[in-house]
């Protein structure tokens, strides 16, 4: 089973929620897919086995076959390659902005020249390892890289078969939120009980209907705020799976890295309980009974 951990916001509690539900599991394989600020291996520390570099494909204009005819530019749905057509006294010239490039291949595919050739550009590498029980694999994209798509799909292409895989997504509701959750048998949306963690939550809800995933909340922090967000789960039929007290021993072992804390031992009953309801509701598309 494939469960994924998003939020709609940052600093919600996700990665703690993450990795205490993959510790409470017998054979699990934790992906780390924030791959702008990766962090989970700050708490397990895994010994990494293996590292890969991640590159796209950008292109490379041969202007010497080029006829500047600007195909290349008009078939771009990212605005990656300008063209500038030849005049009476100059020469043309061809504008590739690499950090544009999806990589899709149109502009070679399409060019009636066979004037561009594709050539990789690096933009992170992903690394596996283990600890204890644990098959660990992160991201991490290249310090100024915009593009953190491709690299959170090749974390995900080490999903095995037979595990109960969890997934750390990146915050937002962005494309690498998207990326991230896509193709989970279930999602878990942490939040807190604050007027910017419901408006933030409902933004998430909207993304996940979308995507036609099943779907719980986790309430961090859940004795703090107000009652709105319990409200509009009660409202939405949304699952509130665990609720976690505002504590400040959870918050000075989080400070410290210390993830295997007793503080946090106390809570892990609650997340193998969580994560046998989750299997009920997967199955029911994540409503309750």
């Amino acid at each position: 089973m494939i469960i994924s951990i998003a939020s709609g916001k940052g600093g919600t509690g996700k990665t703690t929620v993450s990795l205490n539900l993959a510790l409470s599991l017998n054979n699990p394989q934790f992906l780390d897919c924030d791959v702008e600020e990766p962090n989970a291996h700050l708490f397990l520390k895994p010994s990494i086995v293996s590292s890969e570099t991640v590159s796209v494909p950008v292109p490379e204009v041969d202007e010497s076959k080029c006829t500047f005819c600007g195909k290349c530019a008009e078939v771009c749905a990212y605005h990656a390659i300008a063209v500038i057509p030849s005049g009476e006294r100059s020469r043309g010239k061809v504008l590739v902005f690499p950090n544009l490039c999806h990589g899709c291949g149109s502009c070679g595919l399409l060019c009636p020249c066979g004037a561009i050739k594709e050539a990789p550009r690096n933009i992170g590498t992903v690394e596996r390892g283990v600890k204890g029980g644990i098959d660990f694999i992160h991201g991490s994209l290249n310090v100024g890289e915009a593009m953190s798509v491709p690299l959170i799909r090749r974390v995900k292409e080490h999903i095995e078969s037979g595990k109960d895989v969890v997934i750390d997504a990146p915050p937002g509701t962005s494309c690498p939120m998207i990326a991230a959750v896509k193709g989970s048998d279930f999602c878990i949306l942490v939040s807190e009980p604050t007027p910017f963690g419901l408006n933030d939550f409902v933004l998430a809800v909207e993304v996940l209907r979308k995507l036609k995933l099943p779907f719980g909340a986790v309430i961090n922090r859940s004795d703090i705020g107000d009652s709105s967000l319990e409200d509009y789960c009660g409202k939405e039929e949304i699952p509130v799976l665990m609720r976690i007290p505002f504590s400040r021993k959870i918050a000075e072992a989080y400070s410290r890295g210390e993830i295997g804390d007793p503080v946090f031992q106390e809570l892990r009953n609650d997340f193998r309980g969580m994560h046998e309801r989750i299997r009920g509701l997967s199955a029911k598309g994540g409503r309750p009974a």
